[in-house]
């Protein structure tokens, strides 16, 4: 028998190699290790995996897996370090410290959301051309601005960090091993009962929780639809106009045709729904995103009867806890189970970072979503999910809610004042409740240029056209709650002074 050399592989050794960079010294001819291992990490260090300030791993630990000699990683490491490219630090191991000078791979054309990008950071004004596409608010959230008006964003400096704390500690301490398991598709049961228990106080819908689905929020649950939808042969879904730019685009991304429903004082107008042929309609009846019109009675009772004759409604509940000039109005849910899909979420309560919602379905399409919810995901995390059904139990939550309709009420009136003051013939819409306002004004310079404009000034804000597919009287759409009062009146004044310029 031939001698084996110290660091191969004897015929009947099982494999080995590294987690680190996936390495296997199988790959190395007899001869060479420490050239193929130099070769494999310097490599690393060019592409980016090993990035500067990466720490290599301790020679002996790495020649261990690898199951070859010491020497083989010192020569390696020598080899680097003499390049330059690492440098050893005593008993802060082997780092990196350069990457190599190599020539950069040749680049793919920009996507169109690294376009949008790169306009925002140098021709923010740019932004506003044409029709915007599914990267738009992706590029405007990437733009820096001082003040930013930008709709459904929550005051997130006022996220409740010592309830959420407080709620997960008691939480980690009574965990069983076998909530860190796989979880139910629809939800950890203890949320789906405080979900149902909130949603019973706040928005007068009794609904157990096995009718409650967990999911990531309301986008997620529009995803989770679309095939439902389209199993029962429904290939439109009727929106409301002017509307929700981002949930038509969920909508389309999902192949589903989204004709435009006109909406005045008293809601969508049930009447030009019935004209679209639409089997299914998306409606945000509670604060209409984004005129905050509610629908009145008499238009409730139509859209309900629409519903008995075969139609679906989706009900998008966005912010309906934010209310602070009116009573509350009851979810549509509450009133017609079998043909409302209601959907809500914590991301304009707490954050939208938290990913947590609810979806109600009828009954018929439950079994159908529950399945598209698992094959999807498996389910939402459990871990926030017990956190959050402890704050809606403990009563943290509504306290919560009760400090934020004080504080953005607050803001509100800010807004309105300095609208007032700075767009004098404006006309403001939506003001008793939500996280904004739009403003519409006579139509002689359009909303688009008004908003490049404003960003020109260091205001972010959306243009009313954005969120129409008919025509209409140009405005902005202006999120408050996460705007101090001072910053409040100085973006209402730049924007007041941009129209003024481009009148």
């Amino acid at each position: 028998m031939g001698r084996v050399n110290e660091g191969d592989r004897t015929p009947d050794a099982p494999p080995y190699g590294s987690d680190f960079l996936q390495l296997d010294a199988g790959d190395a001819s007899g001869a060479g290790k420490a050239d193929w291992l130099a070769l494999r990490l310097r490599q690393a260090i060019a592409d980016g995996r090993l990035a500067v300030g990466s720490r290599l791993p301790p020679t002996r630990v790495l020649a261990a897996e690898l199951r070859v000699s010491r020497g083989v990683v010192t020569e390696a490491y020598r080899r680097l370090t003499e390049d330059g490219h690492v440098e050893g630090r005593r008993r802060g191991g082997t780092v990196v410290v350069a990457a190599p000078a190599v020539a950069p791979p040749a680049s793919p054309p920009p996507s169109p959301a690294d376009h949008a990008r790169t306009v925002a950071d140098t021709e923010p004004g740019t932004l506003f051309d044409g029709v915007p596409g599914a990267e738009i608010f992706d590029a405007l959230r990437a733009v820096r601005a001082r003040v930013d008006f930008t709709p459904g964003q929550p005051d997130l400096a006022a996220f409740p960090r010592t309830a959420w704390l407080r709620a997960e500690r008691a939480v980690l301490t009574e965990l069983s091993a076998e909530h860190l398991g796989y979880g139910d598709p629809r939800g950890a049961p203890q949320l789906r009962a405080a979900v149902a228990g909130w949603l019973a106080r706040s928005r007068g819908i009794r609904v157990e929780p096995d009718e409650v689905l967990i999911v990531a929020g309301t986008a997620q649950a529009l995803t989770l639809l679309h095939p439902v939808l389209r199993a029962e042969g429904i290939d439109s879904v009727a929106v409301e106009d002017p509307g929700s730019l981002g949930t038509r685009q969920h909508l389309l991304h999902g192949a589903l045709a989204t004709p435009p429903v006109p909406v005045d004082d008293d809601g969508v107008r049930v009447d030009a729904l019935r004209a679209t042929g639409a089997r299914a309609a998306l409606l945000t009846p509670a604060h209409q995103f984004p005129t905050g019109v509610v629908m009145s009675g008499e238009r409730r009772r139509e859209l309900l009867r629409w519903a008995e004759d075969g139609g679906l409604i989706v009900e998008d509940d966005y912010d309906a806890e934010h209310r602070y000039d009116r009573p509350p109005v009851p979810a549509l849910r509450a009133l017609l189970a079998d043909h409302v899909c209601y959907a809500g979420s914590v991301s304009k309560l707490l954050a939208p970072a938290l990913r947590i919602g609810w979806l109600v379905p009828p009954p018929r399409h439950r079994a159908a979503l529950t399945e598209a919810k698992r094959f999807t995901d498996l389910g939402n995390a459990v871990l926030p999910q017990l956190v959050l059904a402890r704050l809606m139990d403990s009563g943290d939550l509504e306290r919560h809610l009760r400090l934020l309709r004080g504080r953005h009420r607050r803001r509100r009136d800010a807004m309105i004042e300095a609208i007032g003051a700075h767009l004098p013939g404006a006309t403001v819409h939506g003001a008793a409740a939500g996280l904004h306002l739009t403003v519409t004004y006579a139509p002689q310079v359009s909303d688009t240029d008004l908003a490049a404009a404003a960003l020109g000034r260091g205001v972010k804000c959306q243009p009313l056209s954005w969120h129409r597919q008919l025509p209409g009287r140009p405005g902005l759409v202006l999120g408050y709650a996460a705007t101090p009062p001072g910053a409040i009146a100085d973006g209402v004044a730049a924007i007041g002074q941009a129209l003024r310029d481009l009148s």
